[in-house]
């Protein structure tokens, strides 16, 4: 008899979004790109199917996801998540993101209409830890999917690390973060380094990117 281990019950348990997210998908690119009415009819008949399976393994209403995909248009793309890199000496600027169940994670979330990469790296870093700061490089990019991220969402992330120096500024709280990692450089106060933080505390994409760029 074969037994599932519990990672492959995992994986097996979360393909359902993956699915989800494929119909939607399939859905919205064919609604940009078809006329016939019947077509489009199937295409509807999709997303909700899409919405339904959402809804039936989440928080979210069919109704909230169809609204969700409905500000949605075009061909079907991932969104995109930018993070700054922020080292200082063997120091790196984290902070507590509240809505991630308060684990240390780096500074960054989405990138708005009408903003470069690096614009929407530098705003998000400013937001977040007080921090004025310059993108240096592209360091890496992701798949949110891939670096076990929780909760699953109903779309596709690509997230974006830029290598980021401060240029001024200084650490102030935000509604979004709970707390800075004011420790991570010298003239902050205290004496906390990345090393001193548990590692089930952080977010899936900072130990990669620490051991990377350290």
């Amino acid at each position: 008899m074969f037994y599932a281990t519990v990672e492959q019950r995992i994986v097996k348990e979360l393909l359902w979004i993956e699915w989800a997210k494929s119909l939607q998908a399939i859905s919205q690119t064919g609604l940009h790109f078809s006329e016939d009415m019947y077509n489009r009819d199937r295409y509807e008949q999709i997303a909700k199917i899409a919405a339904e399976m959402i809804a039936h393994n989440t928080n979210l209403s069919e109704i909230q996801v169809l609204e969700l995909n409905a500000s949605e248009f075009g061909y079907a793309t991932p969104k995109i998540d930018v993070r700054g890199v922020v080292f200082k000496s063997s120091k790196i600027l984290l902070v507590r993101e509240v809505e991630d169940h308060g684990r240390w994670t780096l500074p960054g979330g989405w990138a708005d209409v009408n903003e470069t990469p690096s614009q929407a790296t530098v705003r998000e870093v400013f937001e977040e830890s007080g921090f004025e700061t310059q993108v240096v490089k592209l360091l890496a990019v992701y798949d949110r999917e891939k670096q076990g991220h929780t909760p699953p969402f109903p779309y596709h992330v690509y997230k974006l690390f830029f290598l980021c120096k401060i240029i001024g500024g200084c650490a102030q709280a935000h509604g979004e973060t709970s707390e800075k990692i004011r420790s991570c450089f010298s003239e902050a106060g205290e004496s906390k380094t990345v090393n001193c933080i548990s590692a089930s505390t952080l977010a899936p994409h900072v130990e990669a990117s620490i051991i990377q760029n350290r």
